[in-house]
């Protein structure tokens, strides 16, 4: 099943919709207790950001490196 839009967009544009189309309106909300206020931004504020530590960003350049040269062979 694929979606047209990821479901933390499709709750931003439910919320443009909430408020006709005015992104200073949905900035201005204030039914807090709508169980999509926290994702009115068009962001999920639960998602931490991710921490590599110094061997696995190494272990990601190597493979992306692997990957890339891979292509370019195969494109030649």
């Amino acid at each position: 099943m694929e979606y047209e839009t990821n479901p933390v967009r499709a709750i931003r544009l439910y919320c443009l919709s909430c408020v006709c189309g005015s992104s200073e309106e949905v900035k201005r909300c204030h039914i807090e207790k709508c169980p999509l206020y926290v994702f009115r931004f068009g962001k999920n504020p639960f998602r931490t950001k991710r921490e590599y530590t110094e061997e696995q960003k190494e272990a990601m350049r190597s493979r992306l490196a692997e990957v890339r040269k891979t292509q370019a062979k195969s494109n030649d």
